[in-house]
């Protein structure tokens, strides 16, 4: 596993310190113009495998042309305060700007936190339970009416107070002071939520329950990109999307195809973190995963949207041909791939059952799907290496192989009353080709010990509305084991860990605490940990978080991921955003 750079920790570290103080600048240089093309698909003939991680491959200021991404589904929603999936977190900047945001940068400086909406970082209260931001003057949304700071708390209240928007974390719900506010749709008065206050049209003072020393990073999730109450239509927002963006919304077709056009109305000097190269946009949905890939290859597509990588056939492919592996980076993600068994479905109430689980996994079969150690390194914790925070360690430590101790797993089936095995349910997406093979391994691994799993495939854009983030669906339909993967909110130990593992944000739907964990200890340390100014003593606690959840026994941890992404030659200013763990979508332009 890559290992944690210890400078650019301490330099976060810091910066959270500071309040992230702005920090300006953007990428620029650092890769070499093509001067040449080797076909549609092949690498440019100065790009070398893996630069798009260190630096920007492939820089250009042309305009023009279209941009096109494909996905294998389609999303939970392109509402940006209704989407949780990582992509859409990058791919929303486009038309959707949040308070602050990641600087424009490959590489550890693509962590710094720098004024997007808002004219500079939060300034915080003595007591940290006040956090006031700043709007830039003069920015337009696509319709030329002037951005006010009513509608970045709106946006706000609709995000996280309403129950018809769920798919999106809770984070202002949980920790502003709202009282007993129920969102815009049930109280359209926004004079009555009390957790935002707006003195003027540029001042956004946001009011906490308790102090929260991370809150910068939170104002840096889509859910703060305004959002004019007059032109707010609930789930439907996303088909008549207002942008502060350089793109704007031309066409939204449910399932079928999402299309882009230039944002007349956006100000470059307002915003140094996106170009506006491409004349439009346009995405895809429901496209078979590995059928992109070819396209990819053939320069008929420039971007797998997920920008979780090349599926297994083509990864092969492209291993051995050196042009083609030019035209790739493999990039450590932020994301853990793993399984939660759920704490709320028998015969996963017991723990034993969990830990015979976790000591039958052979882990090199469950890596393989991912591309072997190219995918990631063999997991063993909840947080991943480069996530501040983490320490290393194994509480199921399943022989020096990792093929699976299946000694002890047999002796927790007989501590949990289950000596002979049980049945159980593996719930997958199944439109993700390389998650369908792990649950398929994880199932051979579980049968050795007389566990037999069914897998149960469902698609990725309902996956936490309807299916596995929907406990009552889990209970009824006994999915005891569930695949899934996550990546950090944003660069910290509560960041990654909040929303999966504090029993206090299981939701009825869009939950991504599928282990159904409510541990009061951990709820407490979470608390503890947001609460501490000093960045060590933080960093300490999100470690000490980590390791009660892995004594549950509830997450098993398959990889720290890495991935394979395809660059095709005729892509522009591509480069791995450290934030993401995918291209920076905001940059990317085409070659005519």
């Amino acid at each position: 596993m890559r290992k944690i750079n210890v400078l650019a920790l301490a330099a976060l570290g810091t910066a959270l310190t500071m309040g992230l103080a702005a920090c300006g600048g953007t990428a620029g240089g650092g890769g070499n113009t093509s001067s040449g093309s080797q076909g549609t698909g092949a690498a440019a003939s100065a790009a070398k495998y893996n630069d798009g991680y260190t630096k920007v491959v492939n820089p250009s200021d042309a305009k023009g042309g279209t941009l096109k991404f494909a996905l294998s589904d389609e999303p939970d929603s392109m509402d940006p305060g209704n989407t949780y999936y990582a992509w859409n977190w990058n791919f929303t900047r486009l038309y959707a700007r949040p308070l602050l945001t990641y600087s424009a940068e490959p590489g550890d400086a693509g962590l710094k936190l720098v004024p997007d909406l808002a004219e500079g970082p939060g300034v915080a209260s003595e007591d940290g339970k006040t956090w006031t931001y700043k709007i830039k003057k003069g920015i337009k949304y696509d319709d030329g009416t002037e951005v006010k700071a009513a509608d970045v708390k709106y946006a706000i209240a609709r995000s996280n107070f309403t129950e018809e928007l769920t798919d999106g974390p809770k984070y202002f719900a949980e920790y502003l002071d709202a009282g007993d506010y129920k969102g815009p749709y049930k109280d359209k008065n926004l004079d009555n939520f009390k957790g935002i206050e707006t003195p003027d049209d540029q001042t956004v003072v946001f009011k906490l329950k308790a102090p929260f020393a991370e809150f910068d990073f939170l104002v840096a999730n889509p859910q703060s990109a305004p959002v004019p109450q007059a032109k707010d239509t609930g789930i439907d927002y996303e088909k008549a999307l207002v942008s502060t963006g350089p793109y704007k919304l031309e066409s939204y077709e449910v399932g079928k195809q999402f299309n882009l056009v230039k944002n007349e109305n956006w100000d470059q000097s307002t915003d140094s973190t996106r170009k506006q190269l491409p004349d439009r946009i346009e995405v895809q949905f429901k496209q078979n995963a590995d059928d992109i890939d070819q396209r990819l290859i053939n320069g008929q597509i420039h971007v797998d949207l997920g920008g979780t990588g090349v599926q297994p056939a083509a990864r092969a492919k492209i291993v051995t041909d050196p042009k083609l592996k030019d035209s790739t980076d493999n990039p450590f993600t932020p994301f853990n791939r793993y399984a939660m068994m759920s704490t709320a479905v028998k015969p996963f109430d017991n723990i034993d059952c969990r830990k015979a689980v976790q000591y039958a996994t052979d882990k090199t079969a469950t890596q393989a799907p991912w591309g072997g150690p190219l995918g990631g390194e063999i997991g063993t914790t909840a947080m991943t290496p480069t996530t501040v925070g983490y320490k290393q360690f194994d509480l199921y430590p399943n022989g020096a192989d990792h093929k699976g101790d299946l000694n002890k797993a047999k002796e927790h089936l007989t501590a949990c009353g289950q000596p002979n095995g049980f049945e159980t349910n593996i719930a997958v997406r199944g439109d993700r080709v390389k998650e369908v093979q792990v649950a398929e391994a994880l199932q051979a691994s579980l049968d050795r010990v007389g566990i037999k799993a069914t897998i149960k495939k469902y698609p990725s854009g309902d996956w936490s509305a309807q299916y596995a983030g929907r406990p009552d669906f889990v209970h009824k339909n006994g999915l005891g084991i569930m695949i899934a993967g996550w990546g950090a909110d944003w660069p910290s130990g509560f960041g990654f860990l909040s929303q999966i593992v504090d029993g206090r944000f299981i939701k009825d739907s869009g939950n991504y605490n599928m282990m159904e964990l409510n541990d009061q200890s951990v709820n407490d340390l979470l608390d503890k940990g947001i609460q501490t100014t000093d960045t060590a003593a933080r960093n300490e606690i999100w470690a000490q978080v980590d390791q009660k959840v892995m004594e549950s026994a509830a997450f098993m941890s398959f990889v720290y991921e890495k991935t394979l992404i395809f660059r095709p030659s005729t892509l522009t200013n591509v480069y791995v955003h450290p934030a993401y763990g995918m291209y920076d979508y905001t940059w990317l332009g085409v070659q005519q």
